[in-house]
C-alpha cells in the first residue's frame, strides 16, 4: 500500500505505531513492515510504502482506506486513544453511530479502528483493505484476476477478497456513491512474482481491463495504470530485475 505523505517520516512512525510494526527508511521512501529488519515485500504482511510529495491532501475522502483489527472492547479503547495521542484526529464521512472508530493519521488520511470481529481474528493488524468504488462486482472481477486472490462474498454493495492461501488482510470493495474525481492519495503497489516477465504482467492486466495512466511519472522503473474505474496501481519491478 503506498500513502503520499508531505512529511514521510513522521507518516511512517505513525503507521508504525498504529500497527505495532517498525519502519524502516532505506531512501527518501519510508518502508513500514511487521519485521525487525527490512522484508520487501513481507510474504504474508500487506506492507506501507510512505512516498514524499509537496502537495499535502485535499478535503476530498480518499477511496481507500485501512480498517485495523481488534481483539477485544479494551483493545479497541486503547488503540484509539493510543493513536490519537499520536495525532490522529476523529473525522465524520457519515458513518454515523457505529460500533467502529473513524480517525485520520496526521495528515488526514481516514482509517478505521474496527470492534473485534471473528472474520478478522487471523489478518495481523490490518484487517482489510478498503476501496470505495461504484460497481464492487466488477471490481471483484478484475482484482481477483489481477491478483490471483480467491472471493469470499460478492454482492451488489460488497465484494471481499483474500489471498489464495488465507493469510493477511482482505481487499474489500465497498458501493459508494460519486466516481473518482482526484488523484489518489493512498494506491496498491503490486509486485510480480520473483522470476516473473514484468512486460508481460503489465500486458496481462491490460487485458484484463487496465489503462496506462501519465502522473508525470517520467522514466521509472515502474508502469502506472488504473484499474477500470480509474483508481491508480503501479506494476513494481520483480524482485531481483535489472533496472
Amino acid at each position: 500500500m503506498n500513502i503520499k505523505a508531505v512529511d514521510a517520516p513522521a507518516v511512517g512512525d505513525f503507521w508504525a505505531e498504529a500497527l505495532g510494526w517498525r519502519s524502516h527508511r532505506p531512501g527518501t521512501t519510508v518502508y513500514v513492515g511487521p519485521g525487525d529488519t527490512m522484508v520487501w515485500p513481507d510474504p504474508v504482511a500487506v506492507g506501507i510504502d510512505v512516498v514524499p510529495v509537496p502537495e499535502p491532501k485535499t478535503a476530498a475522502k480518499n477511496r481507500m482506506h485501512l480498517d485495523l483489527a481488534t481483539t477485544s472492547p479494551s483493545h479497541q479503547a486503547e488503540l484509539t486513544a493510543r493513536l490519537r495521542a499520536r495525532g490522529a484526529t476523529p473525522v465524520r464521512i457519515g458513518q454515523g453511530d457505529v460500533p467502529w472508530t473513524v480517525l485520520a493519521d496526521p495528515e488526514g488520511n481516514e482509517f478505521c479502528v474496527l470492534e473485534p470481529r471473528d472474520v478478522y481474528r487471523d489478518t495481523g493488524p490490518v484487517a482489510a483493505l478498503v476501496v470505495d468504488c461504484l460497481d464492487p462486482r466488477a471490481m471483484a472481477r478484475f482484482w481477483a484476476s489481477a491478483l490471483d486472490w480467491t472471493p469470499h462474498r460478492v454482492t451488489d454493495d460488497l465484494a471481499v477478497l483474500r489471498s489464495a492461501e488465507g493469510t493477511g488482510p482482505y481487499l474489500e470493495f465497498l458501493r459508494s456513491p460519486g466516481a473518482k474525481t482526484v488523484p489518489d492519495r493512498v494506491h496498491l503497489d503490486l509486485m510480480p512474482r520473483p522470476g516473473a516477465d514484468g512486460a508481460a504482467e503489465v500486458t496481462r492486466l491490460r487485458t484484463l481491463g487496465a489503462t496506462d495512466l501519465d502522473l508525470g511519472q517520467g522514466d521509472v522503473p515502474w508502469t502506472v495504470l488504473a484499474d477500470p474505474e480509474g483508481h491508480e496501481f503501479c506494476v513494481l519491478a520483480p524482485p531481483g530485475a535489472a533496472h
